[in-house]
């Protein structure tokens, strides 16, 4: 068992912003303009071992406009950089990864990763985050370096939670699952097609990572079939048409949030943007989806008309859900499952915001509501401070 060193003193600061992916660099860009000094007023906490938040776990094959689009983060054109006119041929990984790194440094935002929180509680007149990180030593012995876990405690006056989803991969249950004799992965697991090749295939989800590796398997897995739980809506091209879609999607959201209801997924209110790519594939008849099979056996699915597809592995692109366990010494739930929120701030806790939560999602509007965020921040700290 590795043992976990804890420090004695706790620091204190007024704003901890949990996660530096969109929502966390947004708020903390907006919260450096209103005054406050990174790494004194404000610290932000980040899980990852560098820079992208959640676009540095993505697979290597996906790129830049083949997926939702990234907003670019406020402030960013000050630096000459922009997701739209980023390499379209190199791994989104890389460049997402490259433009938050080159961001954090140019605005001095001092984002402390690894730094993993493990819980958040009430401390008085304060709110304790614990996390742990790790510091490099050497082995006396040996002379191999190893990271020693050390578990910090900061002291803040408010909580910015920006932990983002990618954490809390969902797979739902099927009768069998458990009893599938082949490999069960999900998005956050997937690496490339190429471990599929000459294998079958069955990918469940309809939205735009699943149709995605249906494209990327074409050629490479002896067969694939692509199984959704509800049809997939296809948006037509347009701009006009896809904002329309946005703003009904920010509503159901905003809607669920403020009820602290489980957040419905997001691309079931915006659809699935028809492109040429997938126009192209749909007639070629490689993106042809079927209904939802209703149990899974040790060899494959078998579908409600009582057919078996043969299948090696079963991939969930079954998307993500908010990751807040490390905010559950709050109570902050609701008997309906979710936590209820409005324009970002926790309905029973005043003290915690959510950013990038429900309307604030990274795919509809985290930008955004940054500003917001960063705003309602301030005022709160000013009303304590009077």
């Amino acid at each position: 068992m590795t043992k976990v060193t804890t420090t004695a003193e706790p620091e204190r600061t007024r704003v901890a912003v949990i996660g530096a992916g969109q929502a966390g660099l947004s708020v903390a860009w907006h919260l450096r303009r209103l005054g406050l000094v990174p790494g004194v007023d404000l610290v932000v906490l980040d899980r990852g071992p560098g820079p992208g938040g959640a676009w540095q776990h993505r697979w290597d094959s996906l790129r830049l406009g083949s997926a939702h689009r990234v907003n670019d983060l406020p402030g960013m054109s000050e630096l000459g950089l922009s997701f739209d006119t980023a390499d379209r041929d190199a791994p989104a990984s890389q460049i997402v990864a490259d433009y938050y790194e080159r961001y954090e440094r140019a605005f001095d935002l001092r984002v402390r990763r690894p730094a993993e929180v493990r819980a958040v509680g009430d401390r008085g007149g304060g709110l304790a985050v614990r996390y742990v990180t790790r510091a490099s030593s050497t082995r006396a012995s040996s002379g191999d370096a190893e990271a020693q876990p050390i578990e910090r405690e900061l002291v803040a006056e408010v909580v910015v939670n920006a932990s983002g989803t990618w954490g809390a991969p969902f797979v739902p249950w099927y009768p069998g699952r458990d009893r599938f004799a082949g490999r069960q992965l999900h998005t956050a697991d997937y690496r490339e097609a190429g471990e599929f090749e000459g294998l079958d295939v069955v990918v469940v989800g309809g939205g735009t990572s699943a149709i995605g590796f249906v494209l990327e398997l074409e050629g490479v897995s002896a067969s694939t079939t692509w199984v959704t739980r509800r049809p997939v809506e296809w948006q037509a091209r347009g701009e006009g048409l896809a904002q329309e879609a946005a703003v009904a999607a920010v509503a159901e959201q905003d809607e669920a949030a403020r009820r602290g209801a489980t957040l419905p997924s997001i691309v079931s209110g915006t659809g699935v943007p028809l492109t040429r790519r997938f126009a192209a594939a749909i007639e070629r008849g490689v993106l042809v989806e079927r209904p939802m099979f209703t149990s899974i056996e040790p060899e494959g699915v078998r579908f409600a008309d009582g057919e078996l597809v043969r299948a090696d592995a079963i991939i969930w692109a079954t998307g993500f859900r908010a990751e807040l366990h490390h905010l559950s010494e709050l109570h902050l739930r609701e008997q309906s499952g979710g936590v209820a929120v409005t324009a970002g701030v926790s309905e029973r806790d005043p003290r915690i915001f959510l950013a990038g939560y429900g309307p604030q999602a990274s795919t509809i509007g985290a930008n955004r509501a940054g500003r917001s965020v960063a705003r309602q921040v301030m005022a709160r700290l000013e009303a304590r401070v009077g």
